[in-house]
């Protein structure tokens, strides 16, 4: 039997005088020896990158499982009482994911400015949706009605402006011209309510988009949902247009376009006082997103839905048979198959409910967006249902300037001194951090796996053998690649160093090893960072492994466009938030890879394990570190010093695929270093809220 590298030999080879004959013969059997030119430099290769579809396709199996499941139920619905119960569970599941609403504080609403018009006045005015927190929106008036009129809350898409966007304010004017209340509001981090202000009062994350996914992405570590503070504020709307003697509260209606058709969408599912809906630019099947590589914002991405069996078709199915009708475009990016896929489902529901008339479906010709025949397709169905005599043909629109329909002096909320979501996601943390019992041992093992949704699995994990890809430079004779299959199409890439050919099974009988997790590729990191020759040095007698868990160097997706790894809206992101869509949080994903690994190992007789771990890869190795009894010591380089410190830093960089649902309500990552104290727990240079997204 072959015996682990002699790494004290070798490391005195580097400089010993025949280093280069020895180089070159290795270079001939397609080995990894450095030269002296490479001994203790940097090496440029292109990063080895085989399974870049991986977890791209593992994800589309996982949905379109999910949806199969949530067909068969579906199909099985055939009485009027089904259909009833299905709506019910509709609502129950949404319930779920939504969680309890928070208490109803005074709105504490003021009419800032009134602006005339010929067919209606608009006033601009404020109101504090959850304490301290406020919302700038214009109610539209139409002139020269005696009778209460129905209503619409109005939601905005992803517009800079918010309420102010042409397309928006556009359907505002279009329906008070036809006799509506309207009132529509600023989303969150949008128009008059940016978060991340500069000194010039424009958002520093561009808004919209950015905004969005910073804070959504950060209050995950709480248990919070980004959705449900939007849906709350358009439940606070309604809860002021009600108010209003002009309205009649039986016939008030929720519409909006891209995001505002999710807020529309959330809306229906949530809030039962509606009267009528129509959603626009959104809705269509979560298999058709993840299908077509269709990020979405965090407030997009309700965690546990697919889990859940719920789909866009199942959030509208909540507010059934009322009234609804779906927008869509042509040539829209959301998938108008989705669209009609949908609206089928919705039908069959409303056909057994005795109201097949109440649901409509309406596809436009153009792009995305609330163009006018989209908003005239909306004019002509809530007409119909409130019993409007309107013609529903849009008449000539008068676009405001921005700072006509501004409710503050400057355009921003910061004047009303309204807090940010930060400063609730904050002071949330603060408050669990001081209830919060410190776990240990089993205690601390169970919140992982629970918090997590860490699976076991009882069967041993097949791998594959891949061919050598000649010399990569790492700090090894040889080596030898090997994809463990953690479950089925998912696969961690783990790399062995050896001091001879070795292209078969693992090495049995051995007794020590050492793994190394990476931060981003471990073929790159085996190459150039320093690191990891103290690590070859630090052990002789222990065989080396470097492993890539799931979407990590060679499994790196390349989805969602071109290169969009690292981009706050891109692959990574999209892997994430479908993660916690399915009940399945991507770093609980990747500690299962590890954990497996470790198991492998332990399958082929390795008993004593040195687990280390650089960066994204140091967190993974505490979690699965606390997991794994076979796990006798743990060195970590550039670990995050605690979740605390993300959710306590406004403009922290650690990327979503490290947020887990409500993680903080159970365990930190200093319980996991305090547990790991009696494994020898070595940290060096650990990283902060701020050092997420660095290379190396």
């Amino acid at each position: 039997m072959s015996s682990p590298l002699n790494r004290r030999s070798f490391v005195q080879g580097i400089a010993a005088p025949f280093a280069l004959t020895y180089a070159f013969e290795s270079s001939l059997l397609k080995g990894a020896w450095p030269t002296p030119q490479d001994a203790g430099s940097k090496v440029s290769l292109a990063p080895l990158h085989r399974f870049d579809r991986m977890t791209q396709e593992w994800l589309v199996d996982q949905i379109r499982d999910k949806e199969l499941e949530r067909k068969n139920k579906w199909e099985a619905i055939k009485t009027t009482e089904q259909a009833r119960a299905y709506v019910d569970s509709c609502r129950d599941r949404a319930k779920i994911i939504f969680g309890p609403e928070p208490e109803r504080n005074p709105l504490n609403a003021k009419v800032m400015k009134t602006v005339e018009r010929d067919q209606y006045r608009i006033e601009n005015i404020v109101f504090e949706s959850r304490p301290g927190f406020w919302v700038t929106a214009n109610l539209y008036l139409p002139r020269g009605y005696s009778e209460k009129r129905p209503g619409v809350i109005g939601t905005c898409g992803h517009s800079l402006n918010g309420k102010a966007a042409e397309a928006y304010q556009g359907f505002a004017q279009g329906l008070a011209r036809q006799g509506y209340v309207v009132l529509i509001y600023d989303p969150i981090g949008q128009g008059e309510r940016f978060q991340y202000l500069r000194s010039d009062l424009k958002s520093r994350l561009n808004g919209g988009v950015g905004e969005h996914i910073q804070m959504g992405n950060q209050q995950t570590l709480v248990g919070e949902f980004l959705g449900s503070w939007f849906a709350w504020d358009g439940i606070r709307a309604l809860d002021y247009l009600v108010t209003r003697e002009e309205v009649d509260p039986q016939k008030i209606a929720v519409t909006g376009n891209s995001g505002g058709g999710t807020q529309t969408t959330w809306l229906c599912a949530v809030e039962p006082r509606w009267a009528m809906a129509a959603p626009a630019c959104f809705v269509t099947t979560f298999r058709r997103n993840a299908e077509n590589e269709l990020p979405a914002d965090t407030e997009q991405c309700p965690p546990r839905a697919i889990e859940l069996g719920m789909d866009h078709s199942d959030f509208l199915l909540a507010m059934a048979p009322k009234p609804l009708v779906l927008l869509a475009q042509e040539r829209d990016y959301f998938d108008v198959r989705g669209t009609a896929e949908a609206f089928e489902r919705i039908k069959k529901i409303y056909t057994l409910l005795g109201k097949p008339e109440n649901v409509e479906l309406f596809v436009g010709p153009t792009y995305h967006g609330y163009t006018q025949e989209n908003r005239e397709a909306m004019y002509h169905f809530f007409n119909k249902h409130s019993g409007n005599p309107a013609s529903g043909k849009e008449p000539p629109l008068t676009i405001e300037s921005d700072e006509t329909l501004w409710c503050t002096p400057r355009g921003t909320v910061s004047d009303l001194n309204s807090r940010t979501v930060f400063s609730y996601t904050k002071d949330t943390a603060d408050s669990l951090s001081a209830k919060r019992p410190r776990l240990v041992g089993d205690d601390l093992r169970r919140a992982i796996e629970t918090t997590l949704r860490i699976r076991h699995m009882e069967s041993s994990s097949d791998y594959r053998i891949l061919r050598s890809v000649g010399s990569r430079s790492y700090p090894a004779k040889f080596y030898c690649t090997y994809a463990v299959e953690t479950e089925s199409r998912n696969h961690a890439i783990v790399t062995m160093l050896s001091n001879e050919t070795w292209t078969s099974r693992l090495p049995q009988g051995r007794q020590r090893a050492l793994l190394y997790l990476s931060h981003r590729s471990a073929d790159h990191e085996l190459r150039n960072e320093p690191w990891i020759q103290t690590l070859f040095a630090s052990d002789p007698d222990a065989t080396f492994f470097a492993c890539d868990v799931r979407g990590i160097g060679e499994s790196q997706p390349d989805t969602c466009g071109r290169d969009t790894f690292d981009s706050a809206y891109g692959s990574d992101y999209f892997q994430s938030a479908h993660g916690l869509m399915l009940g399945r949080p991507y770093l609980g994903q990747r500690v299962f890879d590890a954990v497996r690994v470790i198991e492998w190992l332990e399958e082929s007789g390795f008993r004593s394990i040195h687990l280390t771990g650089k960066g994204w890869g140091a967190i993974v190795a505490t979690l699965a570190g606390v997991l794994c009894r076979a796990v006798q010591k743990v060195t970590l380089k550039n670990g995050l010093e605690s979740f605390q410190s993300v959710a306590e830093t406004e403009d922290y960089t650690w990327p979503y695929s490290f947020m887990v649902p409500g993680i903080l309500k159970s365990f930190d990552l200093t319980d996991c270093y305090q547990e790991l104290q009696s494994k020898g727990l070595s940290m060096i240079d650990p990283w902060t809220a701020v050092d997420g997204k660095k290379q190396s």
